[in-house]
């Protein structure tokens, strides 16, 4: 018998205006706010700011965000989605079970995706601060920095959906201001339009004597587009594509802004300066500050979301722990990690204390993020083999990709004596953990003996009428890895009958296959003695999680209004009274023995796998189970395997 319990789970954003204002709201957040300091940056990195110079680097960012953004994620990859869902491990996801192996990329995409997390609201923030430098110049920029940081991680457990809202006009809002100031400057000084010209952009990447480091520092324009990408399942691909246009000019203009006033202000140059607050009439000053610091903190917690996002996939994907994970709200795809909100929180703060300026954290931005989309590109790569797209397409789009990538990646490399080395760290142990939890998962897996349940079935149905034996429960639940339906682990049948008999009136078999489609949930019931002993096969969507005993008491409920099972109690004095029987889960967990045979690299892959699960959180708390209605029992791992 199947099922499905889905009401709707997946409901697509509609293409309409009030769409595009939240994708601008949501989507635009980091690439939004990167003209804080993306000409800032370009302009400590020149040698010196003659007008072709500044035409030149203008173009190059121009051109970048054309190709990067615009060509590669919003006319191409946002277009490989998982049921809607984008981000590099959705692109995983769909490529998995044809390249198993890509779960290497995966991870370093997504590890490295996360350390970028942790820059990002820092330099946002402290580059909105610092422009309060223009209106009180003794402003201490790290305090505030550090106390904006501080609220801003401190709402997370109350859900932002409240917040989210009003999200989209204040973005709104900051685009105007960007468009509105840059077109202001561009006008006096029409010839900056030169910078449409790619042959500037060339010309200047030919003659420019420092040409790595103002390439790292052009880089920081489109570091955002990754997060775009990773946005697609909250506002649909219409939204994100059709609001890009108003974002990207709105972004142009304040870069053509910024470059006509560095050429019109020669005298006004100095070390830091930041034109994009010197675009800013006097008057707006103030206002443009906190227009600023609202877009930064909009910025941070579309980062700070996805980051929770990113880490959900990747416990669904097997690449990542298995950790508590909230839902402070009732809106859909809202979540909370309580451990990883808090490490994001000290790490944030600690870039802001380490680095004190957004000049400094400009050194060391942007290296892995640069990582990321060439991992990402490389996934995209397998998804159109896996999409049958012809290699006459598919090979000279990636060439192309990868041959831009790798020039920002190796101009990046510069920054890592810089500061990029703090951001390789915290991706190189991410990964390092992802590789370790994924392998040693399998290697674990593997360990597992099966027998077929057909000879224990006439067992467990005697068993179940041995009054003789006390009764353990009038339903008992195991869950079970056994992914086919003849078969079932040897350490349930002897924590079944071997290690103490357990006679319930009904035995249930419940296992539970994560879809790679975010919100699919349909369920299978298998009946092998009537109202008396089951397997419930669940599928559920890697969005959903497992929410097993919720999910049994539904699916129980439907069984017994098709009277397939009998749910009341079995004691008299209960079932007059018409009170239903009790439910008893019973978690077996493997330890590792010492007599386990395997090679020295796979061994010691297990034993910091288990010591790892030790500090994460249990099994029960996984699947979502009251701990009051669960026997938790060990069993070792006992199967040798030949290499």
């Amino acid at each position: 018998m199947k099922n499905n319990l889905s009401e709707a789970h997946l409901h697509r954003p509609t293409f309409r205006v009030m769409g595009i204002i939240i994708a601008i709201g949501i989507v635009y957040g980091d690439i939004g706010t990167s003209p804080l300091y993306v000409m800032k940056a370009v302009l400590n990195a020149l040698p010196h700011n003659h007008p072709e110079y500044i035409i030149g680097a203008v173009s190059c960012v121009i051109w970048t965000l054309t190709l990067q953004t615009s060509v590669k994620y919003i006319l191409i990859t946002l277009h490989a989605d998982n049921e809607g869902e984008g981000g590099i491990l959705s692109l995983f996801a769909l490529v998995r079970k044809k390249y198993r192996w890509a779960y290497v990329i995966a991870a370093i995409g997504a590890a490295t995706l996360l350390a970028d997390g942790v820059i990002t609201p820092s330099i946002t923030v402290i580059s909105a601060i610092e422009g309060l430098h223009n209106v009180y110049s003794s402003t201490p920029i790290v305090p505030i920095a550090i106390g904006v940081i501080l609220v801003l991680f401190a709402l997370q457990p109350f859900g932002t959906a409240s917040l989210g809202r009003f999200f989209g006009a204040v973005m709104l809002g900051w685009f105007v201001m960007l468009g509105t100031f840059g077109l202001s400057r561009f006008v006096e000084y029409l010839p900056i339009a030169k910078a449409f010209n790619p042959i500037y952009a060339i010309l200047f990447l030919k003659s420019s004597p420092q040409i790595l480091i103002i390439l790292g520092a052009i880089f920081l324009c489109t570091t955002g587009a990754e997060a775009l990408y990773s946005d697609l399942g909250h506002c649909g691909l219409h939204n994100i594509q059709v609001s890009w246009i108003f974002v990207k000019i709105t972004l142009i203009l304040n870069y053509l802004g910024q470059g006509a006033w560095i050429i019109t202000h020669p005298g006004r140059i100095v070390p830091n300066v930041n034109p994009f607050f010197e675009i800013i009439p006097s008057w707006f000053a103030l206002p443009g500050v906190l227009m600023a610091t609202f877009a930064a903190i909009i910025a941070s917690q579309a980062l700070i979301s996805g980051s929770f996002t990113v880490i959900t996939e990747a416990i669904s994907l097997k690449l990542w722990p298995n950790i508590k994970i909230k839902y402070p709200t009732e809106f859909k795809g809202q979540m909370f990690i309580p451990g990883i909100n808090y490490i994001l929180m000290i790490l944030c703060i600690l870039i802001i204390y380490i680095f004190k300026s957004s000049s400094d954290m400009e050194a060391a931005y942007g290296l892995s993020i640069s990582i990321t989309m060439l991992m990402t590109t490389l996934l995209l790569f397998l998804y159109m083999q896996v999409k049958e797209i012809k290699l006459w397409r598919s090979i000279p789009i990636t060439l192309c990709f990868l041959f831009i990538e790798t020039g920002f990646l190796v101009a990046n490399s510069m920054k890592f004596t810089h500061g990029g080395f703090i951001t390789i760290l915290i991706a190189g142990f991410i990964f390092f953990i992802m590789y370790i939890w994924y392998n040693g998962r399998r290697i674990k897996n593997r360990c597992i003996t099966y027998e077929k349940i057909a000879p224990i079935i006439p067992v467990l149905n005697q068993l179940s009428c041995d009054i003789q034996v006390p009764k353990y429960a009038t339903h008992l639940v195991y869950v079970t890895r056994a992914k086919y339906k003849t078969d079932i682990e040897s350490k349930i049948i002897y924590s079944l009958i071997n290690r103490q008999p357990k006679r319930a009136d009904t035995y249930w078999f419940v296992y539970l296959l994560r879809s790679d489609e975010p919100y699919v949930f349909d369920y299978q019931v298998t009946t092998f003695v009537k109202e008396k002993i089951f397997r419930i096969d669940i599928t559920s969507g890697f969005k959903l999680g497992f929410h097993v005993d919720d999910y049994l008491r539904k699916i129980v409920d439907k069984m017994e209004e098709n009277g397939e099972v009998d749910l009341l109690s079995r004691y008299p004095s209960l079932r007059e009274n018409h009170i239903r029987g009790d439910f008893r889960y019973v978690v077996v967990e493997r330890i590792m023995r010492n007599n386990l045979c395997l090679p020295f690299f796979k061994r010691a892959i297990l034993l910091i796998y288990t010591s790892i699960k030790r500090f994460v959180t249990s099994d029960t708390q996984i699947l979502d189970l009251d701990p009051t209605n669960v026997t938790v029992e060990s069993a070792p791992l006992v199967r040798k395997i030949e290499t």
